[in-house]
Formats: C-alpha cells, structure tokens, sequence
C-alpha cells in the first residue's frame, strides 16, 4: 500500500505568508525618509518622559519585545504590559509622565479600544496599527501605519510589519543611522524572498518531524522570546495544533518533565552570546531522549530551520518563517486548511 504525500491546503493564509516581501518592501518606501516627531524624542531624551509603556495584545504583544529590551539597554525605564493587565491594576502609568506606545493590527480589539478611552491621561501616545479608521488609530498623538493590506486570519503580514515598524521606532527614539537600517532592511526583504520561494520544499522538510507529534514547544532567549510567543500562539490559531512557546529557561521549569514521544521542541538559537545556551538545552533533550530540533544560522540542513547571519532586529522577523512553515505541515498532515477559522475571529471584542 502506498500511501499518499500530505497535500498543503492553499487558502488565503498561505497567500498572506507569500506576500510578506512584499509588505516589508512598501514600508521602505513609506518610512525610509519619514521621521518621528522631535518633540517626543526631545522630552524622552531629557527625561521629561518617566517611564515608556509597551502594550498589546498577542502577536502585537509579542512584536514589542525588541523594543522593550533595546529602550532598557538604553538606559530607559521601559515597561512591557498586555493590554489587559494594563487597564487592571497598573493606573500609576496613566500619567502625562508616561509615553504609550501601543501596537494592535486591527486597532478594534476589546483590550486597545477600551484603553483609547483614557487616551488623554497619558503624556504622548504613539500607535501602531494597519486600520487607520478604527479606535486605534483615530486617538494617538502619533499614527505609525503597517501598510500590510488585508490579511485574513492569522497574523502574518502583520506581525512582520509590525517588527519592522518597532524597529524604525526604535531607530528614531534611540538615535540609530537610518540609511544603516534601511539598508538593512532590504537586505532582510531579500532574503525572506528567496526563503518563502522555496516554501513548498521547506513543508516537505519538515513533514517527518511532525509525526505522531501532538506537543509542540517553542523556546527561546532575548529577542527570540517574540517568535516563541508568537509561534505558539499562531500554531493553535492555524492548525488546531498544542504549541506552547516560552523563555527556554523556563522550560526547564516544569515542561521538561513533559518529554516523550509525541512531544516536540523547538530550539531558537537567537544572538552569539546565547548560542551555548540553547545548544546546552539541545543536547539535554536528544541525551533524555526526546525530539528537538533548533533553528538558526548554525544549521544548514534541513534548509527550512537555516537562518542566515543577520542582525538581532532582523533576526526577529525571519525566525517566524520556519514557524509558519511548521503550521503549513501540521496543517497538511491533518488534512485540513491552515488558517481557517471556525471558532476565532480576526477581531476579539470581548475583553
């Protein structure tokens, strides 16, 4: 009996994931000459701004953790809140001492449209969002747009425009080169190009780890943790499919008790400084038996889990492809069409 190749479903997600390049390119364009305006910069610099507060929801969420870590090294007093928590219990940052920065690619979830409603007490909002009519983006002082076109479901096109704009931020708040950015950036469009034309190929990789896996966790350190968080949480919004992403510190911490055979975990190799740690965590699992596999620039084969060398901000945005990949597989696997919805919605409007 011969059986059958897993067949990938091509539904709206994959042709969201396919124009991401795309995506990245026109925000070059948009923001390459654009500038923040100098007032904000100048009354963080000079410390009129106390604290700055990121906020989100989910992948939005998740997007903001190289900003957060960078504004820190800074030297800045920066504070990484889900949105939720934010409006619960954490009113000492309802201040005009307070820069909010807030990221939400409907700019309609319950969460951010009930935080625009308090909008006024802070010193300088700055939102970031794909829907300029929506509560989002009618309420900042300033609008930074994602540009990233309708998308479907899951996020995708979204998130990586998402990074790519909290990278420019970044830039302009701590006073990087912006022609060095830029550069930068398309050099990274380039290379998420060349990856997603193999992206067939990268789902055939990856279908014999996949077998008889029904756990998935996903761990990382530093800027990685954005890709763990939002890896484990598209994998369940795509495919139906039990993925956890977490710190890999963490993970040693209760799940490591979890190792089997229907579990399997990814291993983000993240920045040089970190790279012994995540092959530490590697070798432990193979050693206990278990089934791991890492992703980054270290590896060359299977291709779909190589990341070339790039910078850490870069880094953040082509570590989610093996992760979309992976949903893809799952998806095929299970016969079934990543991405489609039968129970969640683009928009969550109950806090």
């Amino acid at each position: 009996m011969i059986l059958e190749e897993p067949v990938v479903v091509q539904g709206a997600y994959l042709s969201d994931i396919l124009a991401q390049p795309d995506v990245i390119k026109g925000l070059f364009g948009r923001y390459a000459n654009y500038r923040l305006n100098t007032h904000v910069v100048e009354r963080l610099r000079s410390g009129k701004f106390r604290r700055i507060v990121l906020t989100g929801m989910g992948s939005s969420f998740y997007s903001l953790i190289p900003l957060h870590r960078a504004l820190n090294a800074n030297g800045f007093d920066s504070h990484w809140v889900e949105t939720s928590e934010l409006l619960h219990g954490f009113e000492v940052f309802f201040s005009h001492e307070t820069l909010l920065i807030a990221v939400s690619q409907s700019g309609e979830s319950a969460e951010i449209s009930d935080l625009m409603a308090h909008a006024g007490d802070f010193g300088h909002v700055i939102g970031i969002t794909n829907q300029r009519h929506s509560a989002l983006g009618a309420k900042p002082d300033t609008l930074l747009l994602l540009h990233a076109g309708d998308e479907s479901s899951v996020s995708c096109k979204t998130y990586v425009a998402s990074l790519v704009v909290l990278q420019w931020l970044s830039g302009q708040l701590l006073g990087s080169d912006p022609g060095e950015s830029v550069g930068e950036w398309i050099e990274v469009e380039r290379v998420i190009r060349q990856y997603l034309e193999e992206w067939s190929n990268h789902v055939k990789e990856i279908l014999p780890f996949i077998s008889g896996v029904r756990n998935i966790f996903l761990t990382g350190r530093g800027n990685s943790l954005a890709a763990a968080g939002t890896g484990g949480l598209i994998l369940k919004e795509s495919t139906r499919q039990h993925a956890e992403g977490m710190s890999s510190a963490a993970f040693r911490h209760g799940p490591l008790e979890m190792i089997g055979g229907d579990v399997l975990v990814f291993i983000f190799d993240g920045d040089e400084k970190i790279i012994p740690l995540q092959q530490r965590l590697f070798s432990d699992l193979i050693g206990l038996g278990g089934r791991a596999h890492r992703i980054g620039a270290e590896l060359k084969i299977p291709k779909v889990f190589h990341l070339p060398q790039v910078s850490d901000g870069a880094r953040s945005v082509l570590e989610i492809l093996p992760i979309q990949m992976l949903s893809l597989a799952i998806a095929a696997r299970d016969g079934i069409e990543a991405g489609r919805f039968e129970h969640a919605s683009k928009i969550t409007r109950v806090a």
